[in-house]
């Protein structure tokens, strides 16, 4: 139960916070999502036409191609521009990860290779990392596990 000064104090309070523009917040990450995602499969069609490659097998280059597009983007301060006008639907998980590795590393270059780019570039990432590594360990041993007790 809030007194009744608690209940004065939040609604004046709710007086000087701004709404959120959450439709059209969503909208923005909606179509920029789908925009990465669709540059994606534009990419991948293009290795699966031009190359003589599986749709399995043009995976790993359209994932090489967009990664080096997000980092070329964010070293040249567009993929930022995209971020905040996105928000989330910039965050699709490889150019994300790609845009959180090349700003650490563009943040830190002024203190070397080794301890400036090297030591600081897995910084924001490297949870991501660590527990991507662990969730998908916990998954493959739980698969396994319920496929020998079907057995």
């Amino acid at each position: 139960m809030l007194s009744d000064e608690q209940k004065r104090y939040q609604a004046n309070m709710e007086l000087y916070h701004s709404k959120r523009p959450v439709i059209s917040n969503s909208i923005k990450a909606f179509v920029i999502g789908g925009g990465i995602c669709a540059l994606g499969q534009f990419i991948s069609n293009f290795y699966m036409t031009f190359f003589p490659l599986s749709q399995k097998e043009a995976m790993s280059p359209t994932l090489a191609t967009l990664i080096l597009l997000a980092a070329l983007l964010t070293g040249f301060g567009v993929y930022d521009k995209i971020s905040q006008f996105a928000g989330a639907g910039s965050l699709v998980p490889v150019t994300g990860f790609s845009n959180a590795m090349t700003s650490s590393a563009l943040e830190h270059k002024s203190e070397g290779l080794v301890f400036g780019i090297g030591a600081n570039m897995f910084k924001l990432t490297g949870a991501v990392i660590a527990f991507g590594v662990l969730s998908a360990y916990a998954v493959g041993l739980t698969r396994l596990l319920v496929q020998m007790l079907i057995r």
